[in-house]
């Protein structure tokens, strides 16, 4: 029973981390997005539905920026958003080498009578040699559920002509062995993107491993292409 109730709450806690912030882009900064899943880490927020992204936040020239991003999603029960809020710090430590530092809250808006999905992350993510980077994220309190887990992951993305971008990335989640059997889970994914005009364009292929499908159900960790229209300034 505990583990059905942890995996319940493990398709709830989900949520996207906000984008890295350019230290370079002092001053307002916007993003939107029409994707047909919202996907993060690997699982399914929306439950085969489309999203309707949005985000805004506003930088300083000395690195530090504050902002929030918001999306629809879909657990199951009357929980309508996801609203996220974060500080960070975003410098250049060599002339290859970027540190980007961001804490963020993950807040939920329509949570059932008695339900609080609410909880911090401390994200660092390391860009290098312009094309890759590493990240890793840190919670005390996993799912809402006051234990400790890691995120490290890695990525790429590369120019492969015609303006058509390659990206892909490696990520694992650790998991309290007092939440679940599994020690945590394997997600990936490989996409291509374009620009045309002010709008990006992207299409991924997103899945896990059988411990995420363990822990979320299969429907909601299965592997899945996801298309993406993006906007921003």
């Amino acid at each position: 029973m505990r583990k059905q109730l942890i995996s319940l709450a493990l398709l709830a806690l989900m949520p996207l981390a906000a984008q890295a912030q350019n230290e370079d882009d002092s001053g307002f900064n916007w993003n939107a997005a029409a994707t047909s899943e919202y996907m993060f880490r690997g699982i399914s927020q929306t439950d085969d539905h489309p999203a309707i992204q949005a985000g805004a936040g506003y930088s300083w020239s000395n690195g530090f920026y504050v902002g929030a991003w918001a999306s629809n999603v879909d657990f199951g029960d009357d929980t309508d958003a996801e609203v996220d809020t974060f500080i960070g710090w975003n410098g250049d430590l060599s002339d290859n080498v970027n540190l980007d530092v961001q804490l963020n809250r993950y807040n939920y808006v329509g949570e059932p009578d008695g339900v609080d999905y609410a909880y911090n992350e401390l994200i660092g993510k390391l860009s290098f040699a312009e094309n890759y980077s590493a990240t890793l994220g840190y919670t005390n309190d996993f799912l809402a559920t006051e234990t400790d887990s890691f995120y490290l992951a890695v990525g790429g993305s590369w120019d492969v002509g015609n303006d058509i971008n390659l990206t892909a990335g490696l990520g694992y989640t650790t998991v309290d062995e007092d939440l679940s059997s599994e020690d945590g889970y394997l997600d990936y994914s490989i996409g291509v993107n374009r620009d045309f005009g002010p709008v990006n364009i992207g299409l991924g292929y997103i899945g896990t491993d059988k411990s995420g499908e363990n822990l979320f159900g299969k429907d909601n960790a299965e592997d899945k292409f996801v298309l993406t229209f993006s906007i921003g300034g």
